[in-house]
Order: C-alpha cells, then sequence, then structure tokens
C-alpha cells in the first residue's frame, strides 16, 4: 500500500460493503465496519512505515486532472504533519468503532446508516489532511459538515438537533469566508501566469499586504471556527455534550485538528506577512482561550461539557504553539494534536461508559466508582492525568516544547499560559475525586465495570498514552524536520540562547 488515493477510498469501499449488509443483521454490519477500519488503519501503518522522515518535501504524490477546464486537480500528498494527523485519524477509527458498539441504537435512523456515516467520514479525515489542492481541500472540509450533522442529529441526545444546526451555521460562515479568499487567490494566479488551484503555485503569488491580510483572515476565521479558538468557540460545548461519545472522539480528536492544521498548511504557507503582522493578536486570543476554557472547566457539572472546555483550552496551547514561530513550538503544537486526540478519546470514551451505566452525565452521580468498578475508575483517571498533562503522560511532552518554544520569544505569552496548567489540575482532580473517590453514591452500588470489549478499545489509546509520555521520538522525527521547514519558509530562526542559556 503506497497509494493516498487507495487509502482515501478504502472506507468508502467499506461503506459500500456496509450497505449490503441485511438490516436485519446489525453485527454483521458492526463487524464489517470494524474490519474495514482495521484494514485502513493497517494501510495507513504501512504508509508510515515506508515514509523518509529527512525528506522534507511532499511524499506519496498523486495528481489527477479532475475539472481541467478550471485547473482544478485530484492531487494529494503528505509531509511529516500531514502522515502524523492521518495516522491518528486512522488508528482512532476502528476504536472508536469498537467502544461504541452499541452507540447507533435508539437512532433516529438504522445502525446501517450511522456506519456508513463513519466511514464517510473517515474517507473525508484522511483526505483533508492529504490534499495540496486548495480546491479540494476545500471540498472535503465542507463536506465533512454533512456526516457530523447527521451523526449529531440523528443519534445524540438531549438538543441535538439544535447541536447538530448550530455546529452546520458556524462551520458554513467559516467555509463561506474561506471560499471567498479561495476566488481571490484563482483570479490573481490567472493574472499572474495561469489560473491554478496548486497550493505550491499559489504560495508564490504576489500581492499587496492588504490583500493579503484580507485573504488571510478568510483563511484564519474558517480555521479558528473549526478549532475551536475562543471567541468561536460556542458551537463546541453543545455539540459534545448532545453526541455520542464516539462521534465526540471525532469531532473533538480529528476534525476539530482541521482547523489547527490548516492554521499551518494554508495560512502560514500562503500569507507569510498577514501571518507575521497577526501573530500578536493570535497569541492574546490563544492566550485566553487557555485561560478560559480552564475557568470554565472547573465550573462544570455535566461530564461531556467539561471535556469540552479543557479541550478549548488545549487547543489555545495548540494556537500558541504554531504562532510562537519557533521549531519547538511547531513541533510542540503538532506533537500536542496527536496526543489530544488520544486523551481526548480516552476521556470521551470512558466517560460514554459511566454514563450509559449510571443514566446520568452530572458528575456529582459517579461517587465511589473507584471501589465499585475499579478498572472504569482507573482508565477514567489515566485519562484524566494525560489530559493534565502528568509527567509521563504524553500530553506533558507536548505541552513542554510549546511553553519552551514560545518563552524563547514570547515570554509573556508563555508565562500566563503556563497558569493554564495550574487551573488545569483543578479542572481534572476536582472532578476525579468527586466521580471516583469518596462514599458510593446510592444508585452506583451495583454498576458493572468495564467488559471484555471495552477493555479491548481502551487498551491501546492508554498504552499510546503512556508509551509516548516516556519515549516521543518516533513521532518527533517525522515532525521535528517538517516543523523546521516551516519555520525556514516563513523566514524565521530560532532565537540565539542568551550567556544564560550557554
Amino acid at each position: 500500500m503506497n497509494s493516498l488515493t487507495l487509502l482515501m477510498f478504502l472506507p468508502i469501499i467499506g461503506s459500500v460493503a456496509v450497505a449490503a449488509t441485511p438490516k436485519a443483521k446489525e453485527t454483521l454490519t458492526k463487524q464489517v465496519a470494524l474490519a474495514t477500519t482495521l484494514i485502513v488503519a493497517a494501510a495507513t501503518i504501512a504508509i508510515a512505515v515506508g515514509f523518509e522522515r529527512d525528506n522534507v518535501d511532499l511524499q506519496f504524490v498523486e495528481k489527477y486532472s479532475w475539472i481541467p477546464s478550471f485547473g482544478i486537480n485530484f492531487a494529494v500528498g503528505i509531509d511529516g504533519l500531514a502522515l502524523v494527523l492521518i495516522l491518528m485519524s486512522t488508528i482512532l477509527a476502528p476504536i472508536v468503532v469498537l467502544a461504541g458498539w452499541n452507540e447507533a441504537h435508539g437512532g433516529r435512523w438504522s445502525v446501517k446508516v450511522f456506519y456508513i456515516l463513519i466511514l464517510v467520514l473517515e474517507t473525508m479525515m484522511i483526505g483533508v489532511f492529504a490534499a495540496t489542492d486548495v480546491f479540494l481541500f476545500y471540498v472535503i472540509f465542507e463536506a465533512m459538515l454533512i456526516p457530523v450533522y447527521f451523526l449529531i442529529g440523528g443519534y445524540g441526545s438531549g438538543e441535538r438537533s439544535a447541536a447538530a444546526v448550530k455546529f452546520l451555521i458556524y462551520s458554513l460562515f467559516g467555509g463561506l469566508l474561506m471560499l471567498a479568499s479561495i476566488i481571490a487567490l484563482y483570479v490573481m494566479s490567472g493574472a499572474q501566469g495561469g489560473h491554478t488551484f496548486d497550493l505550491a503555485a499559489l504560495s508564490h503569488l504576489e500581492m499587496s499586504s492588504t490583500t493579503q491580510n484580507f485573504l488571510f483572515l478568510g483563511f484564519f476565521i474558517a480555521f479558528a471556527i473549526k478549532a475551536p479558538l475562543w471567541p468561536l468557540h460556542t458551537w463546541l460545548p453543545d455539540a459534545a455534550q448532545s453526541a455520542t461519545p464516539g462521534t465526540s472522539v471525532l469531532l473533538l480528536g480529528v476534525l476539530d485538528k482541521v482547523g489547527t492544521f490548516g492554521m499551518i498548511r494554508y495560512c502560514l504557507t500562503l500569507f507569510p506577512d498577514a501571518s507575521k503582522t497577526f501573530t500578536p493578536m493570535i497569541l492574546v486570543l490563544a492566550v485566553i482561550s487557555i485561560v478560559y476554557g480552564a475557568f470554565l472547566a472547573i465550573g462544570q457539572r455535566d461530564l461531556k461539557r467539561l471535556i469540552a472546555f479543557t479541550s478549548i483550552s488545549h487547543f489555545g496551547f495548540i494556537t500558541m504553539g504554531i504562532f510562537a514561530m519557533t521549531s519547538q513550538g511547531h513541533s510542540g503544537a503538532t506533537l500536542y494534536m496527536f496526543n489530544h486526540g488520544f486523551s481526548t478519546a480516552a476521556l470521551f470514551l470512558v466517560g460514554g461508559w459511566m454514563i450509559s451505566r449510571r443514566g446520568s452525565s452530572t458528575i456529582a452521580d459517579f461517587g465511589g466508582l473507584q471501589r465499585v468498578t475499579p478498572v472504569m475508575a482507573w482508565s477514567f483517571f489515566l485519562a484524566g492525568m494525560s489530559s493534565l498533562a502528568l509527567p509521563g503522560m504524553s500530553s506533558f511532552v507536548s505541552e513542554f516544547l510549546v511553553l519552551v518554544g514560545t518563552f524563547t520569544r514570547y515570554p509573556v505569552h508563555s508565562v500566563i499560559a503556563t497558569f493554564g496548567i495550574v487551573l488545569a489540575a483543578l479542572y481534572i482532580l476536582i472532578p476525579v475525586q468527586k466521580a471516583l473517590h469518596g462514599p458510593t453514591t446510592p444508585g452506583n452500588e451495583n454498576l458493572s465495570d468495564l467488559n471484555l470489549r471495552e477493555k479491548i478499545a481502551i487498551a491501546p489509546v492508554i498504552a499510546i498514552i503512556i508509551a509516548l509520555g516516556f519515549y516521543p521520538s518516533p513521532l518527533l522525527k517525522v515532525i521535528n524536520p517538517a516543523s523546521a521547514h516551516v519555520i525556514a519558509q516563513m523566514g524565521f530562526t530560532d532565537p540565539a540562547p542568551t550567556n544564560g542559556d550557554k
């Protein structure tokens, strides 16, 4: 397997197989979906094995004419950044399918439709990270909204319809702004040699600083909504609260990374001068997101909303690392994206099992779980410690790199952001103490612990969190060359050490 195009369409092929299963045989439908995601994960690992770590150029490049009259191509290729995020997406997909074996029951549509949506979404997750044609990226960026909208509105709970509509409106608004910028780039490319949507060609366009600033904002606002970054975050808590745990994993663990990925791949590449111009403002927004998200997480009584607000804080760290304009900050931000995907997956999956057993998402209803369901309690504890960025957990390495990389150029922002770590201790340790320790809350005495399927689903997530906490080198060897290349393209060099650092 060395074809990104084939990798992209494997989930679509699987969705056709799912559609062909008899409606009455729901178990077979789930098995086909699980087998498809496992094959896609194995194929992605094969691509990762063949990836040249020290080569900063795009690899596995494929280009096919799509709409030649407009210069639109089906063009894909990956560097270290894209590879890491595709790997994260395809590893999480079978975990989500296995962990949420019964999530589709009780939805508006059949189990078959649920897994078709999951597989279609997986194709788009791969495509959005691999696209090197800006128009292709935009089409996938917008098309991803469709399966997510139906997964939230059709299989969620509570105010699921309102949450799905809010998610859709926010995302469409950002997408329209980005489309306006893409059209402007296309028009300018025609005036400077030939109409094209090729990312590499567009990165060499000449434009005034005012034009570049406006076009940058069109892309950045769309990505800030997707990420999400304060103050464009308000759709996320509602979506996370209403969606099924598996959908929330894909939403916060993967789809939101499209926003921060887009900041690197498109904002920095296409508009380097505008990126420098807006960096001070963006860093302020990132710091506000870190502190604001942490403060709101502390006051949450609903478990799902708590996890959503912690993610807003984490995405502040990722954005700060991106716009610190240092190789350490960029490497830390990319590693943070990967690690956040798995720590969030652990929180949502274990939290979902807790909620399904208790019949409530209120944190105060989970008292004393350590005595009744020790495996589930310890799994939630480890997930919480990863979100807290405890040393020995994967998130610690990435958060440390972001803070160090930011401090070398923007020490004040880094120091303020460090306060978010203190707040993280509160928003994680308080619910851990309430849910896992103390006297057993009435109604929890007979709750069942994790079954074999659930243990198999959560085991690789916990293993990755711990393994990368002690040995992140395999990922960093892929990420570091790509990060250094981005910084060099921007015209930055890492700040020289002071005499005190020598």
